[in-house]
């Protein structure tokens, strides 16, 4: 008998990538291309769609041809993706509006600002679980519509389409302007601030808040469905999934009971637990977000803290300072001091996520003396991710009364040990990596394989999960009290360093005359003249 795979498409961040597995859940083959990062402005992050999908295009074909594989022996293909960041597209030309404004970018904080302070907005988190932050869909939407001339007019008559990635990708493989389905899943229309969590539909009251029109949005789907049939790139091959790209690792990582947790590291690091089918109210500063929903079943909920730097701090050691040459570089630059020296980094390069949600924040080293090394400052890097996990980890558990007794971790981070043992240290819980580290590939793979019938049910997908490593806290408690009181420290002063309004007069200091100013009662006496030099 032929073998058949199933097909990953994980549209990340700063890369695609397209991964086969097989039955066992083994990754056969992996292409993978990265695309550019556009800063524009200041906070401003944006990404060109047509070269994420010219990407796709490349790709799909050099994964098939590494495993010797045609398209007839995909079963499906499931799609992950970044989830917030936001595309407009022509439905006649296929051509998008205009870059793809990321989930990072922050330009939409007057806007959010403004909004904060609108009849209605407590609507937001009682139907949403999420806030008013520039981190979601909905603004940037508002923002395209009001910047854009003619955009508005063009979108109420369903000219233009928004969708976040995977959308844009459905939409390009099933025909485009030939008749491609315009469709998106719950897990990440539940990020545009545009669906009620419960009855998981986009919500008329949360639209007209914003401003936006119906008429160009994707219908709603289950995680696991049959969305169409690919007509371009993988002729005849099923669509059976589509997940935001942390919905997915929580899926890979075969959490599907209540209170298991996992822990994505990447550009930046996503925390996810599995809360049951019924949706949990943070009282913490964390979301409420739907984890994945399979066919006509109820949906799984989740609780959800989302740091905004992890990876991309390391990516900053390297590229900002130069103080490295490879990411994997800095584990042994860390190994180099026995602690951190006193110092601390906070990376709030555009604001802090959860469980702060302080936007106006901004990156901060504090203890510095003369001592410091950059050994040290090595180590308050893996540091700051494992304190920001420690913040979100406290939060989840006082929000869903399920202790986390282990974490399960997955990402390119995983793959330094250092790190791994200091998040054990700092959470005191045991730490542990699956084999296959691309939880986020895997969970797409593994929605679209049960969609078309390849897997029959989770308890198959989870004999397939196996460990790889584990960490086990080794930390001193006091220690870790006092580390941790001392990070809390550090945080507090990356807040109100970005303003609004006009600096207070008391920040203006004493005026001094000017030697012009007649009334100036101020002379220099002969001794006191400056020195000629």
């Amino acid at each position: 008998m032929t073998e058949r795979y199933v097909m990953s498409i994980d549209q990340g961040t700063t890369s695609t990538r397209c991964i086969l597995f097989d039955h066992q859940g083994r990754l056969v083959s992996v292409a993978q291309r990265e695309h550019r990062q556009h800063f524009p402005k200041p906070g401003w992050v944006e990404h060109d769609a047509l070269e994420i999908w010219r990407n796709l295009e490349r790709i799909v074909p050099e994964a098939l041809a590494q495993a010797g594989v045609t398209p007839a022996q995909v079963a499906a293909v499931g799609i992950a993706n970044q989830r917030e960041t936001t595309v407009l597209w022509d439905r006649v030309t296929g051509a998008p509006v205009g870059r793809a404004i990321v989930w990072q970018d922050t330009r939409t904080d007057g806007l959010v600002e403004r909004m904060g302070d609108a009849p209605g907005v407590d609507l937001i988190p009682e139907r949403t679980g999420l806030p008013l932050a520039t981190y979601f869909s909905a603004p940037r939407i508002r923002w395209l519509l009001d910047h854009v001339p003619g955009l508005r007019g063009r979108a109420e008559r369903g000219e233009v389409l928004f969708g976040t990635m995977e959308s844009w990708l459905i939409w390009n493989l099933t025909g485009g302007v030939d008749g491609g389905v315009h469709v998106t899943d719950v897990t990440n229309a539940g990020r545009t601030l545009l669906m009620d969590l419960k009855t998981l539909a986009w919500d008329e009251d949360l639209l007209a808040f914003f401003g936006i029109p119906a008429a160009m949005l994707p219908r709603i789907g289950s995680s696991t469905e049959i969305y169409g049939t690919a007509r371009r790139v993988i002729p005849g091959v099923r669509i059976g999934a589509a997940l935001g790209d942390q919905q997915a690792a929580l899926f890979g990582q075969t959490c599907y009971s209540p209170g298991e947790t996992k822990c994505t590291y990447g550009t930046g690091g996503f925390l996810l637990m599995n809360t049951g089918t019924e949706p949990v109210r943070s009282q913490n500063g964390l979301l409420t977000t739907v984890g994945y929903k399979i066919g006509d079943e109820p949906a799984a909920y989740a609780l959800e803290g989302s740091i905004a730097i992890t990876g991309a701090l390391v990516q900053w050691f390297r590229d900002g300072l130069g103080l490295i040459s490879t990411a994997p570089e800095i584990e042994t630059l860390a190994r180099t001091v026995e602690d951190n020296g006193g110092c601390y980094i906070v990376p709030a390069f555009s604001g802090l996520f959860a469980p702060h949600w302080r936007s106006e924040a901004r990156g901060v080293i504090v203890g510095l003396t003369s001592y410091i090394t950059k050994g040290h400052l090595a180590r308050a890097v893996l540091e700051a991710t494992a304190w920001q996990t420690r913040e979100v980890v406290d939060a989840m558990n006082r929000d869903s009364g399920l202790p986390l007794r282990e974490l399960k971790t997955d990402g390119g981070m995983t793959a330094d040990n250092l790190l791994m043992q200091c998040v054990a240290d700092v959470l005191n819980v045991p730490v542990v990596r699956p084999m296959v580290v691309e939880t986020v590939s895997l969970g797409a793979a593994y929605a679209a394989g049960l969609a078309v019938g390849y897997w029959a049910d989770l308890e198959g997908l989870r004999r397939n999960w196996h460990r790889a490593a584990r960490w086990v806290p080794a930390m001193d408690p006091a220690r870790r009290a006092l580390e941790y009181h001392n990070w809390k420290r550090a945080v507090e002063r990356s807040f109100d360093w970005t303003r609004t309004g006009p600096v207070p007069a008391e920040d203006h200091g004493p005026t001094c005359p000017t030697p012009q100013d007649p009334s100036s009662s101020v002379r220099l006496s002969p001794d006191q003249n400056p020195p000629v030099r």
